[in-house]
């Protein structure tokens, strides 16, 4: 009866403030590192659907990002928000960034936590998409919309979370950023941890909601990607959608200056339709892509015009200001480096040179065997030849020849016309 009756009194002291302690001994784990995109925020939310579904203590999300695209963040704050178990954001290792879209998804988090000589913020939006020409006044009115909506939705995640509204505002308008000490101070994050076993001992009998954490000691239990999301998230990159289009364009060139090959052609193709998906979420410049375009036609135009390799040159110095000028450069995530624009320009200025010129010029040359060749031709008749046959040896092949005159073997014919399989010939004076 008293063993019975201290049990009760525990539960009361345990629930008095109306606290449920979250009993769990493990925790879900997942690294972000790289540009935030639609594989990522898949992953995400599968990753907190697995983690919920096991009743883990919470999952915390390893994040190192220079930023990414706006909705892809705002599926990832929806998945957040609608989690069943506690989401703790970890900006780590030492050195990491949780930048622009990094940012937003590291306020919206229960817990917001940064290793050491980390760093956030520089939320300030930039176009995503095609972009590069227009209205100028057009422009500026969507860039301003875009800020606008920006500021009050990291507003709104800051206020949910009950963390710096004022520094939240000012990473999107001012494109603030700064330490994680710095951020512990102005609480626009809840605490800094060395690696992952700090953290969890610091998360131990945190608060969240209606739960209190119980971390210290949990067995840490990584949720990796599938395949799907390994593929996307691989193929999601400036640089992935560098070469797909050098592949595109080695391709489908190569196809046409030498017809029949299929397998080029075909690659290119799919090349092709990569970048066409991909050039629909990444904030490709138009003026890069004229001047890609402008590059390629001068590489062409100089295998059948002799400016002795000027029109290659300025297809070189065109598709190099092209490349470095395909993405908007005004955000890192997006910037192509020259460690792959240099070798794409020299590759594909070697390419028209050798591969496409040499084939264009193939297509030109006069024919070397064939009828064509053979009409004009004298050669000796290998046996009697009259109206109704005969034989002649000619190109390393024997064939029917007919004559209106009548030939003597070995007597030397003209060949002047082919019906079908047959030599139309005449004696050869």
């Amino acid at each position: 009866m008293r063993r019975r009756v201290a049990i009760h009194l525990l539960f009361l002291l345990f629930f008095a403030g109306g606290v449920l302690p979250l009993f769990a001994n493990q925790v879900g784990r997942i690294r972000i590192d790289g540009p935030i995109g639609p594989a990522t925020a898949d992953y995400i939310d599968r990753a907190i659907g697995v983690s919920g579904e096991r009743k883990d203590a919470c999952i915390i999300i390893e994040l190192d990002t220079p930023g990414g695209l706006l909705d892809s963040t705002k599926e990832i704050v929806q998945s957040f928000y609608g989690s069943k178990i506690p989401v703790v954001v970890y900006v780590a290792p030492s050195g990491a960034n949780a930048g622009s879209a990094g940012c937003f998804i590291t306020l919206a988090a229960d817990v917001a936590a940064m290793a050491p000589n980390t760093s956030i913020g520089a939320a300030h939006p930039v176009s995503i998409g095609g972009g590069g020409g227009g209205d100028e006044k057009t422009d500026d009115v969507m860039k301003e919309k875009l800020e606008n909506f920006a500021s009050s939705y990291i507003e709104a995640i800051a206020e949910k979370r009950g963390r710096n509204v004022e520094w939240a505002k000012a990473s999107v308008r001012e494109s603030a950023s700064i330490t994680a000490e710095k951020a512990l101070e102005i609480n626009a994050i809840d605490l800094i941890a060395e690696d992952i076993t700090d953290l969890l001992q610091q998360l131990d009998g945190r608060e969240v909601g209606d739960k209190v954490l119980k971390t210290a000691g949990a067995t840490v239990e990584n949720i990796p990607m599938i395949l799907r999301e390994r593929v996307f998230q691989a193929i999601w990159r400036p640089e992935v959608m560098f070469i797909l289009m050098l592949i595109a364009i080695y391709g489908i060139i190569g196809e046409l200056s030498n017809p029949g090959a299929i397998i080029p052609g075909t690659v290119g193709a799919i090349a092709l339709i990569l970048v066409l998906y991909m050039s629909s979420i990444l904030p490709v410049n138009v003026a890069g892509l004229a001047l890609i375009g402008l590059a390629v036609a001068l590489f062409i135009l100089d295998v059948f015009t002799p400016t002795h390799g000027i029109l290659t040159t300025g297809g070189i110095v065109a598709f190099f200001l092209g490349a470095l000028m395909l993405f908007d450069r005004a955000d890192p995530s997006f910037q192509l480096s020259l460690a792959y624009i240099i070798p794409g320009v020299l590759l594909t200025a070697l390419f028209f040179l050798f591969v496409v010129g040499k084939g264009l010029r193939a297509q030109s040359l006069p024919v070397g065997a064939g009828r064509e060749t053979m009409i004009g031709k004298t050669v000796p008749a290998l046996m009697q030849i009259n109206a109704v046959g005969g034989k002649v040896f000619i190109e390393g092949e024997i064939w029917n020849a007919v004559s209106d005159q009548p030939v003597e073997k070995g007597a030397p014919v003209e060949v002047i016309g082919m019906d079908g399989l047959t030599l139309k010939v005449k004696p050869k004076a």
